[in-house]
């Protein structure tokens, strides 16, 4: 079995508060339309990672392939605001929120015999892929062993997917 993180989404408080408006002006990157959406949308390339910013000073960051990946991308933030003469706070705590990972598990698996073993959704005439949820994963699996997995923490990922599959 492998498997990959695609994306991290997490959040954090930069500042009491943020002038969105200020920030869309400073910023060539910075995409903001009060009426379609109360956040700025902020993009960086290095590391990649796109960020929603709003007037209460709460960031959220996604896109990053790794949960270190967040952090830099949120200190690349805090960088780029304070030499525009934006203020942040010194230090942030970061909430994971969710981690998508994909991947395969390298055997065909009847998704028939696991649909009858587990809580799940599956309604192969609707969606070819069994979906189930419990308390920390949320999964999508399909018969030739490739997988989604959705959850706050890879740590025991391949024990989750072992015990699904394996029973």
């Amino acid at each position: 079995m492998n498997w990959r993180i695609e994306n991290v989404v997490a959040s954090t408080k930069l500042a009491d508060s943020f002038d969105l408006d200020r920030i869309a002006a400073e910023f060539e990157d910075a995409k903001y339309n009060r009426k379609k959406f109360p956040g700025l949308v902020y993009r960086v390339k290095n590391p990649k990672a796109a960020f929603l910013v709003f007037t209460s000073g709460k960031v959220v960051c996604m896109g990053t392939k790794s949960v270190e990946g967040i952090r830099d991308a949120l200190q690349r933030i805090q960088k780029d605001f304070r030499e525009h003469g934006i203020p942040t706070y010194e230090n942030f705590d970061v909430s994971i929120h969710n981690i998508v990972i994909s991947g395969e598990y390298h055997q065909k698996i009847s998704l028939e015999s696991l649909y009858e073993r587990l809580d799940a959704e599956y309604e192969p005439e609707l969606f070819p892929g069994l979906v189930y949820r419990c308390d920390r994963f949320s999964m999508i699996l399909f018969s030739n062993g490739r997988f989604v997995v959705s959850c706050k923490d890879p740590g025991r990922v391949d024990e989750f997917l072992k015990s699904v599959v394996e029973g």
